[in-house]
């Protein structure tokens, strides 16, 4: 049997890569007689340029930049030239991601996005014409003030000491927004998230966001606040773009994605940026229709299957591109928070969890590469019966 595997990253302990590798490791186990094919994916969040690289090849270049606390941290952008263009692909996790803080440091009020705006300059500096940038897995939400700070919109002092700041921000915070545009008006710049979630709400980032970064009730509350009052210093101080079809100026807090890394996503799209599914651009990068077509089966995996995976995800991308060749694909998740009519409703004819307890979870953190490969074990022996 052919067996493509094709995992997300499981969260920030496990690349897209390292998941892909481990998983085939314990297919091998389970049903050595099988052709395995590897091809890790991501939906931009940490792993993103692992992904891409190795679909695309380029040029990894080093550059250091700060965390969401202001430490310098290494980081890489990877430059592909193509026909009549060169682009930079950036993984905003590299500046902000969760796994860069301790678990006592987690406070999205104090959190900056400075270090985007680093990485953002780094890849104009290449002359590039083009820069995708993965957003997800950040531990901000200061709807992308810190990046722009950085880009040279505002002073530091006022857009990149965390979302809870921007409270007091007035008309001069963003008085370089407009020249930021203007050295930005000749390269395209693309939003690539799996992140559907707007700026503001009951929906909103601060809501639905924060408190996994450390944020408590109260906080996210004044966060929700402070972004609402950023959005009318944004607006006062660039016009609101028009919508091509209806003319009308667009909301750019309520658009998909805007919420994506605590606002990240919001600030980009400010500048212009073309969003687009994260998870729909890697599988075109890395020829996953191809792939799966070719295979006999196709086998995924993520850390968490709730809800929100239903669609926007890795997994759901997998599985709607897996359908339409005609071939069953499955998952293995580390924890399965929904159930079988969900998982069926995305088209997935198997899912598989790491962990069905707390005290498996526990064990799933601390051997992690170990746990998947044995459940890809099992998984071989199931699909795979020796022969």
């Amino acid at each position: 049997m052919r067996v493509l595997i094709a995992p997300d990253a499981f969260g920030s302990t496990l690349g897209p890569v390292q998941v892909a590798t481990a998983m085939a490791e314990g297919w091998a186990l389970g049903a050595p007689h099988d052709e395995v094919r590897l091809l890790p994916l991501s939906g931009g969040g940490p792993g993103f340029l692992d992904v891409v690289a190795r679909a695309c090849g380029g040029e990894m270049v080093a550059t250091t930049v700060s965390d969401p606390l202001g430490r310098e941290v290494p980081a890489t952008l990877l430059l592909v030239d193509e026909p009549g263009r060169r682009t930079a692909y950036v993984e905003a996790a590299q500046a902000i991601g969760l796994h860069l803080l301790a678990a006592d440091e987690r406070d999205p009020g104090i959190t900056s996005t400075w270090g985007v705006g680093q990485l953002l300059e780094a890849a104009l500096a290449e002359g590039v014409d083009r820069v995708v940038v993965g957003v997800g897995g950040g531990a901000t939400n200061d709807g992308g003030a810190g990046m722009l700070a950085a880009l040279g919109a505002g002073p530091a002092d006022l857009l990149a000491r965390g979302g809870l700041a921007l409270g007091a921000a007035d008309e001069s915070a963003l008085i370089g927004l407009p020249g930021v545009l203007d050295r930005l008006s000749g390269t395209e710049v693309v939003l690539a998230t799996d992140d559907e979630t707007p700026l503001l709400g009951l929906s909103g980032t601060s809501a639905v966001g924060a408190p996994g970064k450390g944020a408590t009730p109260e906080t996210s509350q004044a966060l929700e606040s402070a972004l609402g009052h950023f959005t009318d210093v944004v607006g006062r101080a660039v016009p609101r773009p028009l919508d091509l079809l209806s003319g009308q100026p667009r909301r750019l807090d309520r658009e998909l994605g805007a919420g994506a890394a605590g606002g990240l996503g919001y600030a980009l799209l400010v500048l212009g940026a073309r969003p687009v599914p994260a998870v729909t651009e890697v599988l075109r990068l890395t020829g996953f229709d191809v792939a799966a077509a070719g295979s006999d089966l196709v086998v995924t995996a993520t850390d968490r299957l709730d809800w929100t995976s239903v669609r926007g995800s890795v997994v759901s991308g997998v599985a709607e591109a897996t359908a339409a060749t005609g071939r069953p694909a499955v998952v293995v998740a580390g924890e399965l928070l929904v159930g079988r009519r969900e998982t069926m409703t995305m088209g997935l004819a198997g899912c598989y969890a790491l962990a069905d307890h707390p005290a498996e979870v526990d064990a799933m953190l601390a051997d992690p590469v170990g746990t998947l490969r044995a459940r890809a074990r099992r998984v071989a022996r199931t699909w795979s019966p020796a022969r």
